[in-house]
């Protein structure tokens, strides 16, 4: 699909859209659970989340569309198949939360695998999983199968590759035989990640014993086996940081103006630090009553982002700096390579096509702003953070932005291209 964004900047008043990380969250936990748990949501469309909804389903999971949400049924342990296939598509939550949580529920699964997912990095976590009773083979470059099941005892990871591996593992332990323990090396890159896990660990009442002992280098948590996943009947899914950035920063370009209804000051979301950044390159962000925040443009000037904990704002954030005062340099942003898209290149061969002065760096960018951009034409890499930024660009571009494979926002976002043209765009799309 190719979308083209004619000039003009963006304002008006959005709903945020649910968060994809505490739905997949709240979706397996529900899978899980000893009883029905209904999930306060309207949006469920997300193809990650579809991905993760799918592989609970062929587990012996029900989850049925209500008006107001998703009922969850959960998993029959006595009844579950003892061989499945599971399809994550291209969603890399659903592959890493997932293959732990089949493994430690014993059953043989066949994970199938879509886009740049096979090539992501899985191998710490696989590790892991081998070392306790899990036997993993590859019976083609898209699928990835587990044999056995998951033993107790003392799990190991790095906290700088991927909190992704330890959700995986803080799911699963709770379900295996006997007490285990999961040593978390520092530095951890997405501790806010890991608190959300914590969340919805104590919605469901999880026992985790001692939930964490802090050192010098380590981080560790405590599980005992065989725990029970209490449902809390119902429960609401939290309004999506991640994607809310690109309206932020939307409303903080010149001439822009957003207010956003459904996001929580209190989040444990980890890119809640979008409103601290645009604060400090100098935009208007002020909270309301109800969960509602404005942002809107003032001067900006260049800033230094650290992005190790905040990789998927890099994108939307590298193009407000595009047009802001000064330099503005992105560091320790080296996992961006490994997501849908080898972000920081995508990143930069996009914003450039537009007429950014951006320089690419080994773990990072550099950006030198100019007062506007000039628009043209742009690929979105199959990657729906990058399609999304480039419409975003197009709110300081002084020419239309075409963007080829727009369909990519499905991944996270199937409504971004109507809430865009809600927002004061004109934007039209050919299938």
């Amino acid at each position: 699909m190719t979308v083209t964004i004619l000039p003009g900047s963006i304002n008006g008043e959005v709903d945020a859209i649910v968060s994809k990380s505490h739905m997949h969250r709240l979706l397996i936990h529900a899978a899980l659970a000893d009883g029905k748990t209904v999930i306060n949501t309207t949006q469920t469309k997300a193809e990650d989340i579809q991905a993760t909804i799918a592989c609970l389903k062929a587990l012996g999971a029900e989850i049925t569309p209500q008006d107001a949400g998703l009922i969850v049924t959960p998993i029959n342990r006595a009844t579950m198949p003892k061989n499945c296939v599971l399809p994550c598509n291209e969603s890399g939550s659903t592959l890493r939360f997932m293959l732990p949580v089949v493994c430690a529920l014993g059953v043989h699964g066949t994970f199938q695998m879509a886009g740049r997912l096979p090539k992501r990095p899985m191998e710490i976590l696989e590790e892991q999983l081998i070392r306790h009773g899990i036997t993993l083979t590859r019976p083609s470059p898209t699928t990835l199968h587990c044999k056995g099941r998951l033993t107790n005892g003392h799990y190991a990871l790095q906290g700088d590759i991927s909190s992704q591996y330890i959700t995986g593992l803080m799911m699963a332990l709770p379900l295996v035989d006997g007490s285990s323990k999961l040593t978390v090396y520092k530095p951890i890159e997405s501790l806010d990640y890991i608190k959300l896990t914590l969340k919805v660990a104590n919605a469901f009442k999880l026992k985790y014993g001692k939930t964490a002992k802090n050192s010098i280098t380590t981080l560790e948590y405590t599980f005992e086996g065989k725990s029970r996943y209490v449902s809390p009947s119902e429960i609401d899914v939290e309004g999506d940081w991640s994607n809310a950035a690109f309206w932020l920063c939307a409303g903080a370009m010149p001439g822009g103006s957003i207010t956003m209804r459904g996001m929580k000051s209190d989040s444990t979301q980890g890119d809640k630090k979008i409103c601290d950044i645009l604060k400090q390159m100098g935009a208007n962000v002020t909270w309301q009553p109800d969960r509602v925040l404005d942002v809107s443009h003032n001067t900006l000037c260049g800033t230094e982002i650290v992005a190790y904990a905040i990789p998927d704002l890099v994108p939307v954030l590298a193009a407000v700096a595009a047009v802001s005062e000064g330099v503005t340099t992105v560091k320790k942003a080296k996992r961006l390579r490994i997501k849908e898209s080898d972000r920081l290149m995508t990143t930069t061969k996009t914003l450039s096509a537009l007429g950014a002065k951006i320089t690419e760096e080994e773990s990072g960018l550099t950006i030198e702003g100019v007062p506007a951009l000039k628009g043209g034409t742009v690929d979105a890499f199959g990657d729906h953070r990058i399609a999304m930024m480039a419409a975003i660009a197009s709110a300081v571009c002084a020419g239309p932005v075409i963007i080829t494979g727009a369909e990519a926002v499905n991944k996270s976002y199937p409504n971004f291209w109507e809430d865009l043209a809600k927002l004061g765009k004109k934007v039209s799309l050919d299938e």
